[in-house]
């Protein structure tokens, strides 16, 4: 393959693989490195249909494509790896012009033109729902505070008995309280002071934080890329993602033991474009695996949207409330979830060069 070659291949921004006549993968290029999450080395001359598994059998339709000379589309389907759970996605092949029986195979995962389609149609409305539910807030925790004390006074001259009753006013206005201050967090978030961040600092201390309390019936391993460049972010409110990520795995496992991998690589290919039209570089990719029962169905495709939990006593706040974090630093996060398999990956961009040398300097 010429440079040139090389270079058009490498700037392919969709997953693709080379497919020699017998199967074997040839070659990967950046985007399907990432997508495979193995180097195009280690995965040379596997079995396409060994790595990469497609809810559909396409291995009669492959080859007839291939005999034919004629190109494949298929759309809709789920493709993963034993890396990744599926994503749904859509599937080109073609034969590979001027070498005999290779093929080229192209995955565009949907994931991503989902989410941003959905994101801007309902941020609007979100937006609205918080600027209301702030407001509510702010008229409900009055009367409220006077509920709990006019309780609190009335226990005073009750026996056991009733007593049970009014506990139960005063521990119920007090959750109502403490929701409310949420919904308010949520809408008084200041936007993020940016600086050098070293992700793996963050990452430990919210698993030394977990550790110490709601994950310490969990095992927290960590798979760190020790070469990972400083992130461009808000340290304190990184951490806040991560702890909420953490703790929604903890407790999501009960009181079983699980396991929680924390995972950091580069993928020096990722790009996010905007709805502008502007693109945005984002190699750095932070990982919370766990081994839970994953997310529910119903809510899988709305989980990071306002109001939207799968635990009965849930606020629907907390992954609304990464997910602003997240979007605040101009980053992205996603998320697959099986039932024993739930990652959620957050994707952000490196800090500038000047304020890197800028740090480097100050220390």
């Amino acid at each position: 393959m010429s440079v040139a070659d090389r270079d058009l291949w490498s700037s392919l921004p969709v997953p693709a693989v080379i497919i020699a006549p017998d199967d074997g993968i040839v070659d990967i290029n950046s985007a399907a490195e990432g997508f495979l999450n193995a180097s195009a080395r280690s995965v040379k001359g596997v079995p396409v249909w060994d790595l990469i598994a497609v809810n559909d059998p396409l291995e009669r339709a492959f080859e007839r494509a291939r005999e034919t000379g004629t190109p494949l589309f298929v759309n809709d389907v789920d493709i993963g790896s034993g890396q990744r759970a599926p994503m749904q996605s859509d599937l080109q092949v073609a034969p590979l012009v001027g070498r005999e029986g290779h093929m080229i195979l192209m995955i565009s995962p949907r994931e991503l033109a989902g989410r941003m389609t959905q994101n801007n149609s309902v941020k609007a409305a979100a937006k609205s729902a918080i600027g209301m539910a702030e407001m509510l807030a702010h008229e409900i925790k009055n009367p409220l505070a006077g509920i709990t004390g006019a309780a609190q006074l009335l226990s005073m001259n009750l026996d056991a008995a009733d007593l049970e009753l009014t506990d139960l006013i005063v521990a119920e206005s007090r959750r109502i309280v403490k929701l409310l201050e949420q919904v308010e967090q949520f809408g008084n978030l200041t936007l993020p002071d940016f600086r050098p961040v070293n992700i793996h600092d963050v990452l430990d201390r919210a698993r030394r934080s977990a550790l110490l309390g709601f994950g310490a019936h969990m095992k927290i391993v960590e798979d760190y890329d020790p070469s990972l460049p400083l992130a461009h972010g808000d340290p304190d409110q990184l951490l806040q993602v991560v702890l909420n990520l953490l703790k929604n795995a903890s407790e999501a496992a009960g009181q079983t033991q699980g396991t929680i991998r924390l995972h950091t690589y580069y993928e020096h290919s990722f790009r996010l474009r905007r709805a502008d039209g502007s693109g945005q570089s984002l190699p750095l990719q932070i990982e919370i695996i766990d081994d839970g029962p994953g997310l529910p169905e119903s809510i899988r495709s709305d989980v990071f949207e306002p109001f939207v939990s799968g635990r009965e006593n849930g606020t629907g706040l907390g992954l609304a409330l990464v997910s602003k974090i997240i979007s605040d630093h101009g980053g992205w996060i996603s998320v697959s979830s099986v039932p024993g398999r739930t990652i959620f990956k957050i994707s952000l961009a490196r800090a500038p060069k000047d304020a890197t040398l800028h740090l480097a300097e100050e220390s």
